[in-house]
């Protein structure tokens, strides 16, 4: 049978003719969404929700892209949700890890990603968190649990899981020089962010951080002061709400670009541009008034320069002399000395909840009360130190995995530091190690690592456990390649 001209050109065109009636639907649709955002939140609301579409469906189609957007969204916007509320509103965090996540698995099962990077301490970060799967259902038990518990506590594992895919991730030193770079860079801004609010007046700084009340944000008097007090002082906070979470950030993100600043080849750029990042995180952190990051920044510096700036002792004694000599400076010597000696308010409370924390593991030493809740009604779950609040919610055999890994994931490198000095990869590798040593010691008297109300913070310590894993695991990477030379 003979098909008409006519009607064989209409049957080829018809694929076309399909897929430009889709892309019109898809735009149609787009731009009705677009303008009923437009009429109910107005403008500025609408064209953020189409871009951040874009940038979303983007990290879906690129594993690279993703994790520069989960550390961006770290750094600047921490506790920012969807402007849009559900039964469970998720945060931009909560979208970017997933997103993440995702493509990671979609490469797995694609078949695009193969050979699995192995590293000894992946084995630890996996029995602790099969052991805080099993604290939390043995908690079930004494405590109701509610959607936003299990929300919660299912982002902190997800956080955990990141370290032990990020080591395959990045697996090779220009992959992990450039996650370096952008911690750093990403770190900078929020530290700029924070002298730059601290610097406003009272009123400004307000208008400014009510109007991310849109993104989840509290609103009202959100400004945060020594003691809860406007005459002690302000204290800088950033994007971040709390000021202590703040620094915690602060010491770790400050930590990996002074590393960059004081690398003689840094990540990317030259060292006058790593020490330009580096600048504002000193004063950020000195504005938060937090005296454990203080502390702690000062032990990481300590431990890069026992490893390898032994100059770094000598300036730093200096530097620090003529600091303290200051005038201005003699107010933050004061409650430095103040929180030392206990004499001041929050250091009082902390002595107050480390002994009932001390309490609760005495009743509950093995596998802890969970995280719903505690079983009797004198004891609770906050307390100021991430130690004794994983040992809360784990028992002595939590705490005890989480020090393991985290001394594991040190050791594993200094035993390749010979590896690490001839890859390239040392100084990289120390950044990441001496903010986990800086996290070690300023976990004594913060919780924020370890807390389900602090997402961002606890992301980012197990971002930075994996990239100190990955860069000890790429020499064995860089030494195949030197082999085969």
């Amino acid at each position: 049978m003979r098909i008409p001209f006519n009607s064989a050109r209409v049957a080829l065109l018809e694929p076309q003719a399909r897929y430009t009636l889709l892309f019109g639907a898809a735009l149609g649709a787009v731009c009705a969404t677009f303008g009923l955002l437009t009429v109910i939140s107005g403008p500025l609301l609408a064209f953020g929700a189409l871009f951040g579409v874009a940038i979303g469906l983007y990290a879906l189609t690129n594993l690279t892209f993703g994790l520069y957007l989960m550390i961006a969204i770290i750094a600047l916007l921490p506790f920012g949700t969807l402007p849009v509320r559900f039964a469970l509103t998720p945060t931009f965090i909560d979208v970017a890890l997933g997103a993440f996540l995702l493509v990671y698995l979609f490469e797995w099962m694609t078949r695009r990603r193969e050979s699995f990077r192995f590293v000894p301490a992946q084995l630890l970060i996996v029995l602790f968190i099969g052991w805080c799967i099993f604290s939390f259902v043995a908690g079930l038990g004494h405590a109701l649990l509610t959607t936003n518990v299990l929300r919660k506590f299912v982002e902190m594992l997800l956080s955990m899981a990141t370290a032990i895919v990020i080591v395959d991730v990045a697996r090779d030193r220009q992959v992990i020089a450039r996650i370096a770079f952008a911690l750093s860079i990403f770190g900078a801004v929020q530290a700029l962010i924070g002298v730059l609010l601290y610097a406003l007046n009272d009123q400004t700084t307000l208008i400014l951080l009510n109007a991310l009340g849109r993104l989840g944000y509290p609103r009202g008097d959100v400004l945060r002061y020594i003691e809860d007090n406007p005459l002690l002082g302000e204290r800088a906070i950033g994007t971040w709400v709390d000021p202590n979470a703040y620094g915690g950030f602060l010491l770790m993100f400050g930590t990996v670009a002074l590393a960059n600043a004081l690398n003689p080849s840094p990540a990317i750029g030259r060292r006058t541009l790593a020490w330009l990042i580096f600048a504002p995180y000193p004063l950020a952190m000195l504005l938060t008034q937090s005296r454990g990051a203080w502390l702690a920044f000062g032990a990481a510096i300590f431990f890069m320069a026992v490893l390898r700036y032994r100059w770094l002792l000598i300036i730093g004694a200096v530097s620090l002399a003529v600091l303290l000599s200051l005038p201005f400076m003699q107010r933050y010597v004061e409650r430095f000395i103040d929180g030392l000696q206990g004499q001041d308010l929050a250091t009082q409370m902390r002595f107050g909840e480390y002994k009932d924390s001390l309490t609760l593991i005495g009743r509950y030493p093995l596998i802890g009360v969970g995280f719903a809740g505690t079983p009797d009604r004198d004891i609770y779950l906050g307390v100021s130190s991430t130690y004794l609040k994983i040992a809360n919610s784990t028992g002595l055999i939590g705490v005890t995995l989480f020090g393991l890994i985290l001394l594991e994931t040190l050791r594993y490198g200094l035993a390749q530091r010979r590896q690490l000095r001839e890859s390239g990869l040392e100084a990289l590798w120390l950044g990441f190690a001496a903010a986990l040593f800086g996290v070690a010691i300023n976990g004594v008297v913060d919780h924020y690592y370890f807390n389900l109300e602090f997402h961002a913070v606890s992301l980012a310590f197990w971002l930075i456990v994996g990239l100190a894993l990955a860069a000890t695991r790429a020499t064995r990477r860089h030494a195949s390649q030197t082999s085969m030379l």
